[in-house]
């Protein structure tokens, strides 16, 4: 009897264990409500001001916004850091300080040179693709990112994945497809960089954790040390270029509305980068994963609205709702595998 009940008690804790985990996923804090609705609410004003800047105002130079918002995160970081405020490495005492403006080793910083110089590959491509596609085909393409990352996966460490979750990713693919099928901006160039894009970003997702954990960095110190390492060299490049000099000469440059612009974008630039991480710890992955896709939805609106370049007709609906299944089948898939 007494090997019976030893058997029993671990079930029922297990059981016990498991229902509590899901009453803390299915119940969300308010807390948790703000983080969802910030990102997605930052999700879709960043990709508008980065439209508006390079369409609406036509300003022709995507590294100078990537720069300026390069240089708004480490003022805000470095002031922070200073103030005590933040640390950039997990376990650091606040109190601490190190005679250097860069915080950090540049140890730590030579571990992050090559997820730095991916992050400054994949800001500088993200801005060139917002700018040659309209909104929404932007935002059926960029779903194809899963695919990249899976493939990345597979050739970094070998994992692969469950035949729904490949075939949710198929889903996606062809909704993007059908989409393209009647864009009539359709430009060969920047459907390309759109998928460069996405490699760029697959490369990075899949570094960013091994990275943080051989480094010790939490995400105020990734993203610290790639403005650190990337801004320079992009000023150089910019200055080199004559893009800077340009952009003093620019028409719009002293008008409020393109100021307001340019500063919103680099705002929620260096917000979005901390609000995924704080709704994927307050919530779940699986709320990342679904703010994502209702996000791209309100993008794809807004931006149909706003900036056009789609003709409103069954193919283009019929690929946004396809993209938009496989986006959710591919997050269901995923809290299946974890569950």
């Amino acid at each position: 009897m007494e090997s019976e009940k030893n058997l029993r008690l671990p079930l029922s804790d297990d059981r016990n264990q498991r229902d509590e985990r899901q009453r803390k996923v299915s119940a969300m804090t308010r807390r948790g409500v703000f983080a969802a609705l910030s990102y997605m609410a930052s999700s879709v004003l960043l990709v508008m001001f980065n439209k508006a800047a390079l369409s609406s105002y036509n300003f022709p130079f995507a590294n100078v916004i990537t720069l300026a918002q390069m240089v708004f995160a480490f003022i805000i970081l470095y002031v922070l850091r200073s103030l005590k405020i933040i640390s950039f490495t997990a376990g650091e005492s606040l109190s601490s300080s190190k005679n250097t403006i860069i915080f950090v080793s540049y140890r730590t910083l030579a571990q992050t040179l090559p997820l730095a110089l991916t992050y400054l590959l994949f800001m500088v491509v993200t801005m060139e693709a917002v700018r040659g596609i309209n909104i929404p085909m932007y935002t059926t393409l960029r779903r194809t990112v899963v695919a990249f990352t899976m493939v990345m996966e597979y050739f970094l460490s070998g994992q692969t994945h469950s035949r729904f979750v490949v075939g949710s990713v198929g889903i996606i693919i062809a909704g993007a497809f059908v989409a393209g099928a009647r864009d009539l901006a359709f430009d060969a160039f920047s459907y390309s960089v759109v998928f460069v894009e996405n490699m760029c970003k697959a490369v990075y997702l899949a570094s960013v954790s091994r990275v943080g954990k051989s480094s010790g960095l939490n995400i105020f110190g990734i993203v610290w040390c790639n403005v650190v390492i990337c801004g320079p060299i992009l000023f150089l490049w910019s200055l080199l270029r004559g893009d800077l000099q340009a952009t003093l000469n620019f028409p719009y440059f002293f008008s409020r509305g393109f100021q307001v612009v340019m500063l919103l974008s680099c705002a929620f630039t260096f917000f979005i980068n901390y609000i995924v991480v704080l709704n994927t710890t307050i919530n779940s992955a699986l709320t990342q994963a679904i703010c994502g896709n209702l996000k791209d939805v309100f993008t794809s609106g807004i931006g149909w609205l706003l900036f056009g370049g789609l003709p409103y007709d069954l193919f283009n609906i019929l690929g946004q709702v396809l993209g938009f299944l496989g986006s959710c089948l591919y997050a269901y898939c995923k809290l299946m595998q974890a569950v």
